[in-house]
């Protein structure tokens, strides 16, 4: 599987900017730009964010309504406000050098276990195990098979990935593993044909088998079969949920009020009542409530700064 998945990917992976560097902040800017947000989408924000941003002195100096600014089109506003914390602590506590370890790299603001790794890996080029989705769907279907009745917790998982990474290539295994699983092993419509560890695969062996007996009970001729993938529940609810619109949720009212916030000069708050109007037409008094309940989550978050009955970036 190593030998398949590391040939396959020389040929066939993406040439992306992160991939061309090691710097540990470039790296740590593009896998919080990532999270939850597809590479089409990422690729011009990084370009711009580091022409604007060049170095982590420049980004920990900067205003954080800049950077809100900044990260506009890419969501989940938080990250970006992390971000910069991230590397005002790396100046701070660090003297300015990313810190090498995943347990000193999980302690900056926004860096979980898949980021800590991630750094490591594609920064240091250290051959440690993490796992972001399409990582973790490749090794369940890889390794536990398409019905996946009895999956494994997160620590078994990680434990299979530790074992899987090849020494000396941890950087270039990672990659693979994610490219696999972003351009083949999708989540709804797998290309198996394509896939480089299909022999090694329990799934495909599984869905294989499948549609052998499907053909066989409707009487048909069997033939060399491409295998059809099942989707699994698990998968389904997911697939549900992402494509569930969130227009009036609590979240997309969060990200409105950042988007709204983003148009005012520097330093110019919004009163809200205001706020409440250009939020919702039909806004009123009552909803007060409802509005100082949705500012007070971002103030918590960092991501806005109530005074005098208005509000405005940080």
């Amino acid at each position: 599987m190593q030998t398949a998945l590391l040939d396959w990917f020389a040929q066939h992976a993406r040439d992306l900017p992160w991939r061309r560097t090691r710097d540990p902040y470039r790296i740590l800017v593009a896998e919080l730009m990532l999270q939850q947000t597809q590479v089409a989408r990422v690729l011009p924000k990084y370009e711009a964010f580091l022409t604007a941003f060049p170095d982590l002195a420049t980004l920990a100096a900067a205003p954080t309504a800049e950077v809100i600014r900044c990260w506009a089109g890419l969501g989940y506003n938080r990250r970006a406000v992390n971000l910069q914390r991230a590397v005002q602590m790396v100046l701070q506590e660090h003297g300015g050098v990313f810190p090498r370890d995943v347990a000193l790299l999980r302690q900056l603001p926004g860096v979980g276990p898949y980021t800590a790794g991630a750094v490591a890996c594609f920064a240091f080029e250290q051959d440690v195990a993490f796992m972001d989705t399409n990582i973790r769907r490749v090794l369940l279907r890889t390794h536990y098979g398409a019905a996946q009745l009895d999956v494994p917790g997160e620590r078994a998982l990680l434990a299979v990935a530790e074992r899987l990474v090849p020494a000396g290539q941890g950087w270039a295994w990672n990659q693979a593993l994610m490219e696999l699983g972003a351009l083949i092993c999708t989540a709804t419509t797998p290309a198996c044909q394509r896939c480089p560890v299909r022999p090694m695969c329990r799934a495909y062996a599984e869905w294989q088998v499948a549609d052998a007996a499907t053909i066989l009970a409707m009487g048909a001729p069997l033939r060399t079969q491409v295998a059809q993938p099942r989707q699994r529940a698990a998968e389904r609810r997911a697939d549900y949920r992402s494509e569930t619109p969130f227009v009036g949720s609590r979240r997309w009212y969060r990200g409105r009020i950042v988007d709204l916030l983003r148009t005012l000069p520097p330093e110019r708050s919004l009163p809200l009542d205001e706020l409440g109007a250009q939020l919702k037409p039909t806004f009123t008094p009552d909803e007060m409530v409802w509005l100082d309940e949705l500012l007070q989550g971002l103030v918590r978050d960092g991501l806005v700064v109530m005074e005098d009955g208005a509000v405005r970036l940080p």
